[in-house]
């Protein structure tokens, strides 16, 4: 297993062109989303369409994983997710979003999140996390997972096992009348019991028709997170813990996020609908 240097800028491919009868969301060559001013309870006819949005993305994210390998660029695995997407109908929501040029973020090693895929080639001992979105049928479906790359160390492989349990642990704490912090709490006693960073600045949020609803999830027992859990709520859980600090800095791209001690960190993620008596997982393939 060789040691893995920390990580550079690549090279950007042209960006990948989607066929035109695909439907776009309206922030498409717009440099930001409309405010999103819906309810965040949807009715059954959008959770259904968001199921169907859900499993998409799973299984472009699932497709994409299989090419995870040493010696891999992650423009790669970009080119895969768009091209399962398009062949499915979806619309690869990241892509044209704020301007963010590629159809998924591919986040090596000490990247909290938002890494844009490029010319950097992955190597043995290396994790990264896919963070695929599709939206079809009006609605998005957001899921990530980091995934090992080759011979990973037995600390970075407990780290994303850990982090995995620590998504499972926040969607069964989910329950109609709790507070959303319930959530942040569970996933921060849960990553402190191993010296785990919480990334704090990076949430989960409110999807529906819109990517992003307004709604936050803190991953961390945040006191003002006191918006009150109700049935047909729609919201991602999408931990980041890091193996130092939950401290960031940004590169110049002004996407890329990267642990200020450069230790990695690992993430999950999936897109929820709240039911009667807990939640349930809209992304499964």
């Amino acid at each position: 297993m060789s040691v893995p240097s920390l990580l550079v800028p690549g090279e950007l491919s042209p960006i990948r062109s989607v066929p035109g009868a695909i439907r776009r969301p309206e922030y498409v060559g717009k440099p930001a989303p409309k405010p999103y001013t819906g309810p965040e309870v949807q009715t059954p006819e959008t959770i259904e369409a968001m199921r169907i949005a859900g499993r998409i993305a799973a299984q472009a994210m699932a497709e994409a994983a299989k090419h995870i390998a040493p010696g891999v660029t992650t423009d790669e695995l970009d080119r895969v997710a768009h091209e399962f997407l398009c062949d499915h109908g979806a619309y690869p929501s990241t892509l044209g979003y704020r301007g963010f040029p590629k159809s998924l973020c591919t986040s090596v090693n000490e990247v909290i999140c938002h890494g844009i895929p490029d010319s950097t080639v992955l190597g043995d001992g290396d994790i990264i996390n896919l963070d695929v979105t599709a939206y079809i049928g009006g609605v998005h479906g957001d899921n990530n997972a980091t995934y090992l790359v080759g011979d990973v160390d037995e600390e970075s492989r407990l780290l994303v096992e850990r982090t995995r349990e620590s998504l499972n642990r926040a969607i069964k704490a989910v329950k109609p009348g709790r507070q959303i912090n319930i959530i942040g709490r569970v996933i921060e006693s849960y990553a402190k019991r191993f010296g785990y960073g919480v990334v704090r600045d990076f949430t989960g949020h409110g999807i529906n028709s819109s990517f992003h609803s307004g709604l936050i999830i803190p991953h961390y027992d945040s006191p003002h997170a006191t918006t009150v859990i109700q049935p047909g709520m729609t919201f991602t859980i999408e931990p980041m813990l890091t193996l130092g600090t939950h401290e960031y800095d940004m590169w110049e791209d002004g996407w890329t996020v990267v642990t200020k001690d450069r230790k990695r960190t690992a993430q999950f993620e999936h897109t929820l609908v709240v039911t009667d008596t807990g939640a349930e997982i809209l992304t499964l393939p």
